[in-house]
């Protein structure tokens, strides 16, 4: 095994691999930038050129793009607060709120770095999986994935503004995510739900231009309306002075980072469980780390551990959901599907041999997830004083961007709905945003709508009546879940009581 590893480290570090995921890393440092592309769909413009490659110099090449494109991501969410992929969403909810304050160079710092330590983690976890994959797959069939998406739920009031009525707003903001998930054809019996005559909702709500006009639209608005930059008046000078700090924070909240990254790999492990769902619940455990209701209150409005947990989830799912795709062939999402496509047309099936014949190749897959995180956020740290800058930029310059990076990410299926999509759902953020809702639980609740559906409907019709509630690890999942919600009450009496005692 020592052997296969040190193997896989060699290949990478000859000239054509290096120099092939180097090429591979620069275009998804652009795609993840820019909004709505994606490392899937770059992957699948790039399969052509592929074919003139061997494995080697194929797979440093396509997993170096996608591997950096959750990194690149974040620095669109944070400066701007547009996601520039479907998985940074949750970035948005405090990295945004940094920039507007002039903390866009701390902010910054603690992603990248963050997500270089997600990264890693990841890459660790896949490389000490791989001799006991099989069992740990297998463990979970569907009903202990909706068990999960149930426990993501959970995290709605974690997500919500403080008190009954925040609490409130919350479910029913994320009830709505929930429901906008089920619009389009039925994949079961093929009914169509909330379609209106219309073709373009067959297939659904795409999350790009949903999370983009929810999320962004409100914000260029409100920043119109304003007619100031991003980070209003603060110096010139200091935008990107705290990267340093951001890094800092890192290991200053280094638990919660190493948590966080143990969530997305989880999770990244699951196949069928992809997106953005590791984020929003790594965001959840986040603010359920925040030791009283002043700390809670902080999320939202600039908090780094906001930032810093989604980061790492992010990333470290990225090697995690490598497992499934050697291991038995079953993609957890759109990138590790075309992957997979890519090792079919080198004549490589995943299973048995990638874990055996090829496993010093398997092996390059975890050293090139590691060393195109590192080149990637140290690129990125080296020009991100300048990066910070761009929110200094007035706004009445910014906005025309700002709309076209909107206009361009949202049109995913080349057709007008998408636009239209984004302009409803940014009429409706902005709405929630005047009125003080919140509006990360209806991402939430839209992420995991469909899978939640998916799985129920799977489990209902494998397993008679209820009796897939006695599995164990059904079980063991319930009780996390009746922790979730019973314990910040307990947590809430016992400061009150340590207050009171105090006095």
């Amino acid at each position: 095994m020592l052997n296969a590893c040190i193997d896989g480290l060699l290949i990478n570090l000859q000239l054509m691999p290096f120099t092939y995921m180097l090429i591979g890393c620069a275009i998804g440092f652009w795609v993840g930038i820019l909004p709505g592309l994606g490392g899937g769909a770059a992957m699948a413009l790039m399969m052509p050129f592929i074919y003139t490659m061997t494995p080697r110099e194929a797979l440093p090449f396509l997993l170096g793009m996608h591997s950096v494109t959750a990194t690149t991501g974040d620095i669109t969410s944070v400066l701007f607060g547009i996601p520039g992929e479907a998985t940074t969403v949750a970035t948005i909810v405090d990295g945004y709120p940094m920039a507007k304050k002039g903390e866009a160079g701390r902010a910054l710092g603690a992603v990248l770095t963050s997500s270089l330590v997600g990264a890693i983690f990841g890459a660790m976890v896949l490389a000490f999986i791989i001799p006991v994959v099989r069992p740990v797959v297998f463990a979970f069939g569907s009903p202990e994935i909706f068990m999960l998406t149930i426990l993501g739920l959970t995290c709605i009031s974690s997500l919500s503004s403080h008190g009954k009525k925040g609490l409130l707003q919350g479910l029913m903001i994320g009830g709505f995510g929930f429901i906008c998930s089920i619009v389009g054809q039925d994949g079961q019996v093929g009914t169509l739900r909330f379609t209106f005559g219309t073709f373009y909702l067959w297939g659904g709500l795409e999350i790009v231009p949903v999370a983009v006009g929810f999320f962004a639209i409100p914000e260029i608005i409100n920043l119109a309306i304003q007619k100031t930059a991003i980070a209003g008046n603060v110096p010139f000078g200091k935008l990107g002075a705290g990267a340093i700090e951001g890094i800092k924070d890192t290991f200053r909240h280094f638990w919660l980072v190493m948590r966080c990254s143990f969530i997305g790999s989880f999770i990244g492990l699951l196949p069928g469980v992809g997106g953005g769902i590791p984020q929003w619940i790594a965001y959840a455990h986040a603010t359920q780390s925040a030791k009283n209701e002043k700390e809670k209150d902080s999320f939202g409005k600039g908090d780094i551990r906001g930032v810093l947990g989604p980061g790492a989830s992010n990333n470290s799912r990225e090697g995690a959901a490598l497992i499934p795709v050697v291991a038995f062939g079953i993609p957890s999402g759109p990138g590790m599907a075309i992957l997979l496509g890519a090792l079919m047309v080198m004549g490589i099936m995943p299973g048995p041999d990638m874990l055996t014949k090829h496993l010093a190749l398997t092996y390059s897959m975890v050293w090139t997830i590691v060393i195109a995180n590192i080149v990637c956020v140290a690129v990125s740290l080296l020009f991100i004083n300048h990066i910070a800058k761009l929110t200094t930029i007035r706004g009445e310059l910014m906005v025309p961007f700002l709309l076209f990076l909107c206009f361009v990410g949202a049109f995913t299926s080349n057709h007008y709905g998408d636009l239209v999509v984004l302009i409803i759902f940014g009429g409706i953020g902005y709405i929630l945003m005047r009125c003080g809702w919140p509006r990360p639980p209806f991402i939430l609740g839209f992420v995991l709508g469909r899978v939640t559906e998916i799985n129920l409907f799977t489990t209902i019709t494998r397993y008679e009546k209820f009796i897939w509630l006695y599995r164990p690890q059904v079980i063991a999942i319930l009780l996390i879940i009746a922790l979730f919600i019973i314990a910040p009450g307990f947590l809430e009496k016992w400061r009150l009581r340590d207050e009171e005692n105090g006095n």
